[in-house]
């Protein structure tokens, strides 16, 4: 049999995106990426801003209402002042309730508005990317981007305010804790130095971690795709129990990860409501023997430890609101670092629209290679002309694969490596769209979106009359099976339209490349996969379909390769031979031995 693997690479994350990113809790080049998206969210924004210097303000008002009741109200018997002091409490708990309410409800609101746009822009610029891009970049380190680190960069919002919030109580608290009495207030802050070791100790230590248990997540979520995407393999092969092993080694490594970043995490609280305690102690005893000097009063020395307390709040707060600004701005570098990766196949600045086409298309000493210095194609030269089919073959490698993606446009020949031409035209010189618009290709595994069977068909061509869909249906044999399903055309399939057979959806690729009446017709090994009976049916439908349509046929079965008007033998990416099916026996050539080795065989049994 005949492969279609034309030494297309496969994935490799060493060239793709690079998950181990941990960058600082402020990266001014995020922040400046980031407002784009923020300034549609100004108006929430300011709200929230407001929401949270209220509440900021009710954390520093309620101990100073503690120590005015205690020492103007209660020590003088004030039973009036006490009334009023309590309608403050009450009127402080209001405001700060409502405060958070609607900072919540607004940073929800603008951090839903930044993920949507976000990941609007991620889907939009994935579409954009080659495919090479893809063929060097795993698909879970690509949904690792646009959900993972996404969602992440969605918090960055909230938790910008909260720190803002936190930094702004802290300064209240400071401010007040002086204005109340300098000595106590120095003597709170003196642990901070403390604090500002442990931190300084602790942060290398996460950063190393919180890098590892990114990349493990990173790799779970690679294998996942992977197991999903080909577990047919998998069970044909009955690999499931050396898969899950494999799986439960890559998931208890990023467990081990994950539990040492949650450590670490847990480690630094301790320390940090240590401090306070410790503050606390040592206000209660020097501020003791000031209270029975007469100094202060006994209300300062109890507002002195609220205080404390509260002072305590946003510094355990800011501790893991720095560790979440890391991580926020970690993947913001991922994120836009995955946005300013430029698709290296664009269409030319000067390029035109290629006007309709008759179906001619050359290669002009085309050397092409996936990697530098492995050539692929090798100095090819071919011609088919507008109408013609041409039979692509050759063993495992060839290059067959390759061959009609540098046709289609998938990859663009290097300047100086020759040249790919439709009716003249270099398609490198032409918008790909005015040219895909023209082209249509069946590939050998098909693929179906979840959806209709209606839209699976009209899939880019949403504007082509129920009549045409019918008769694009009706040319390929699939309006029969079509009609009987449940729902006929609006049947819906699921991903990948595995309730129908593998003959059934390759029937309705065959349609969707035929509706827009392409022609050029590229069909990669598109009946290899499917019955011999509704090969027969597609082989019949072919004789009407090609006609006056130019055909790049990939196929191992006899029946479609010998039919075609030029059979192109490729061999490790060389044209080697090139003709009718029985001038190519007569030259007892390569062409000759692969098909007294495989399609003689197939004839004699009767699946050729």
């Amino acid at each position: 049999m005949m492969s279609t693997v034309g030494g297309r690479p496969s994935s490799t994350s060493k060239e793709g995106l690079d998950d181990e990113v941990f960058g600082s809790a402020v990266d001014p080049k995020v922040i400046r990426r980031m407002l784009p998206y923020l300034l549609p969210q100004t108006r929430l924004v300011i709200v929230a801003v407001i929401a949270m210097l209220l509440f900021a303000a009710t954390q520093v008002a309620v101990p100073w209402l503690v120590k005015l009741g205690i020492d103007r109200y209660i020590a003088n018997g004030d039973r009036g002042g006490l009334i009023m002091v309590a309608g403050l409490f009450f009127g402080s708990a209001v405001v700060s309730w409502v405060a958070l309410y609607v900072q919540d409800i607004t940073i929800t609101k603008a951090g839903q508005g930044i993920l949507l746009a976000l990941r609007r822009d991620m889907f939009s610029h994935m579409q954009k990317q080659s495919m090479r891009f893809f063929d060097k970049t795993e698909v879970g380190r690509i949904m690792s981007r646009v959900q993972g680190d996404v969602y992440q960069l969605q918090e960055f919002l909230g938790t910008i305010v909260m720190t803002v919030g936190d930094f702004l109580s802290l300064g209240g608290i400071v401010v007040v804790m002086l204005l109340l009495d300098v000595q106590l207030g120095l003597m709170a802050l003196v642990v901070l130095p403390l604090l500002a070791i442990a931190m300084a100790v602790w942060q290398p230590f996460a950063r190393r971690t919180f890098i590892k248990a990114r990349a493990t997540i990173s790799i779970v979520n690679a294998s996942l795709n992977e197991n999903i995407t080909g577990v047919r393999v998998v069970q044909a092969m009955n690999r499931q129990d050396e898969n899950l092993r494999q799986f439960d080694v890559k998931n208890r490594s990023n467990l081990n990860a994950f539990l040492g970043a949650g450590r670490l995490s847990a480690g630094v609280l301790p320390v940090v409501d240590f401090l306070p305690a410790a503050a606390i102690g040592l206000v209660l005893y020097f501020g003791s023997s000031m209270v029975s000097g007469g100094a202060i009063e006994i209300g300062l020395l109890i507002a002195f430890i609220m205080y404390i307390q509260r002072f305590f709040d946003p510094i355990r707060n800011l501790t893991m609101q720095y560790t979440q600004l890391q991580r926020a701005m970690a993947s913001g570098t991922r994120i836009f670092e995955t946005l300013d990766v430029e698709p290296d196949m664009v269409d030319a600045p000067d390029a035109k629209i290629l006007p309709p086409i008759r179906g001619e298309v050359e290669l002009r000493n085309v050397s092409f290679a996936y990697k530098q210095g492995e050539d692929v194609i090798q100095n090819l030269s071919l011609r088919i002309e507008p109408g013609q089919t041409a039979a692509i073959v050759g063993p495992t490698g060839a290059g067959k694969t390759t061959l009609v993606s540098l046709i289609a446009r998938f990859y663009d020949v290097e300047q100086g490596r020759g040249e790919v031409l439709v009716d003249g035209h270099d398609v490198r010189d032409v918008v790909r769209a005015s040219l895909a618009s023209q082209m249509s290709m069946v590939l050998q595994e098909p693929f179906l979106f979840s959806g209709t069977v209606r839209e699976n068909i009209k899939y880019n061509h949403v504007d082509v009359s129920e009549e045409k869909m019918i008769e694009a249906a009706k040319a390929v044999g699939a309006h029969t099976f079509i009609s009987k399903l449940e729902d006929g055309y609006d049947t819906y399939l699921e991903e990948r339209g595995e309730n129908l057979s593998v003959g059934q959806r390759q029937l309705i690729s065959f349609a969707r490349a035929i509706v827009a009446d392409p022609k050029i017709l590229i069909l990669d090994e598109a009946t290899a996969n499917i019955d011999s009976h509704t090969e027969a049916q597609i082989q019949l439908a072919l004789r009407s379909l090609l006609k006056d349509r130019t055909a790049i046929v990939i196929a191992h079965r006899l029946s479609t390769i010998r039919g075609a008007d030029k059979i192109v033998v490729l061999s490790q990416g060389e044209l080697v031979e090139e003709g009718t099916h029985d001038e190519l026996l007569d030259r007892d050539g390569l062409y000759s031995h692969l098909y007294h080795m495989n399609y003689a065989v197939l004839e004699e049994i009767g699946v050729a």
